[in-house]
């Protein structure tokens, strides 16, 4: 029989056509991912005999509504589908499985599974820890080359990771940077859809700004859920620091005050946040100490010993820290000498100092949102140095709780944001008004003024 397939796009072209062993597409709503997938998969279980490829998405209706009905028709008498199985079976031998993960009890499914590729479909609404478990399962013997599709768009508790792959393309040492490749597409991509559906472009066009630059042009540092929406990272502002909170490093000032910000982990990150204070109260975030390991959210399990040595170690070499006294704010918690000498007598034997933190969260969370917040011209008060990786990774991509809608979700990587509330709590400032009385506008609707 003839399966006949619909002429793909431009950017659905490169994804079918592209070689690299981690693919990701999308990036922006309506760019025809779910076609894309379908038609790969086919292409693949046609072709090439005895494999077996695997169609993932968070829940069973989102598989069923957006994949098994299609090829259900689509593969009609080329391949046998079992619905309680939920798989295709082609003469051949190969086979297309159907799976979903919405929670960590859906992995146990997966325990052993072998697949020559894998396509998770909209990849960012699954953690990171699934994905790259599900990564393990991409193995077998044959001599088919294996490869995992990723197709996502900005949101959810997987957009950390796939934004670092991808995106940022920020590597560990064990991921080889020439695996990876990202395939934009928007809307405008799509023109069978907005034939299909001429107004879907104007409904996009229509929504509040943060929604609009993150569903219609695909931008990755806003989405929805995002607790820190006000934070941006602008490359064309670095030069004048307006319109954006992520600045290049520069020498500072020996008259300005540096401080110290300190949260406590062990089997999870320790983070250490220095920060500048500049003469009118702005903050800076120049330097930082992450505990972390290669996998994240992983402490590198270091006692507080030599925590504070390396602490020690930083702040007598480092130029901007060297001969200043520094002072710092940490979380109540290292005073407790419940169990023996607290946290805090161990930094004291460093010569490294405290006072106790006010760790209100909600208020605390105000003070960044206060200090994020651009005036009139488009200047904030709190800025990150580059190279302070943890902070940019982990707190732009924090989402709210569901059980606590004003709070951080604590189950995510929140330690560099809870020392950076911390130190905004030891200074805190009034919200910020504009000229009208009111709070200062979203700066993605701002004209672009200077100052």
């Amino acid at each position: 029989m003839t399966i006949t397939i619909d002429p793909p796009n431009e950017k659905q072209r490169q994804f079918l056509t592209c070689r690299k062993k981690y693919i990701a597409f999308g990036g922006a709503r309506g760019g025809g991912k779910s076609w894309a997938v379908r038609t790969k998969a086919k292409l693949l279980a046609l072709r090439y005999a005895g494999i077996r490829l695997l169609i993932l998405r968070r829940t069973l209706p989102e598989l069923e509504s957006n994949h098994i009905r299609f090829l259900r028709a689509e593969l009609q008498g080329a391949a046998v589908y079992n619905a309680a199985a939920r798989r295709f079976t082609f003469p051949h031998g190969s086979v297309i499985d159907f799976g979903y993960c919405a929670s960590d009890g859906d992995l146990d499914r997966y325990q052993g599974a072998e697949y020559d590729v894998i396509f998770i479909d909209e990849a960012t609404q699954l953690r990171e820890d699934w994905m790259r478990r599900l990564a393990a399962c991409v193995r077998g013997v044959n001599s088919f080359p294996k490869r995992m599709y990723f197709t996502c768009n900005p949101g959810g508790p997987g957009h950390g990771y796939i934004k670092r792959l991808f995106i940022d393309r920020r590597f560990n040492r064990f991921e080889n940077p020439d695996d990876y490749q990202f395939i934009p597409a928007k809307v405008t991509d799509n023109t069978a859809l907005l034939r299909a559906q001429p107004d879907y472009l104007d409904q996009l066009r229509a929504l509040p700004a943060r929604l609009r630059r993150a569903w219609l042009e695909g931008r990755w540092d806003i989405f929805q859920g995002q607790v820190f929406q006000e934070f941006t990272d602008d490359p064309d502002h670095y030069a004048d620091r307006s319109f954006t909170h992520v600045i290049e490093p520069f020498d500072i000032p020996r008259s300005w005050n540096v401080y110290r910000s300190y949260d406590f982990g062990y089997a999870k990150p320790f983070s250490v946040g220095w920060w500048a204070v500049d003469y009118d109260g702005c903050i800076y975030r120049i330097l930082e100490l992450y505990g972390c390991t290669d996998t994240p959210d992983e402490g590198v399990r270091w006692s507080p010993d030599r925590q504070f040595a390396e602490i020690r170690r930083i702040e007598d070499t480092h130029p901007w820290l060297k001969g200043r006294d520094i002072r710092g704010v940490a979380d109540p918690a290292i005073w407790d000498a419940s169990r023996g000498e607290s946290i805090y007598e161990t930094a004291l034997k460093y010569r490294i100092y405290f006072q106790r933190g006010d760790n209100r969260r909600i208020p605390g969370w105000m003070q960044m949102h206060y200090r994020m917040s651009f005036d009139n011209q488009g200047y904030p008060q709190l800025y990150v140095f580059r190279n302070c990786r943890a902070f940019l990774r982990t707190v732009p991509a924090l989402v709210y709780s569901d059980a606590a809608p004003e709070d951080v979700d604590t189950t995510q990587e929140d330690h560099v944001a809870d020392e950076a509330r911390y130190f905004c709590m030891s200074r805190p400032i009034a919200p910020r008004r504009r000229e009208t009385g009111q709070v200062a506008d979203d700066p993605l609707e701002m004209t672009g003024k200077r100052r």
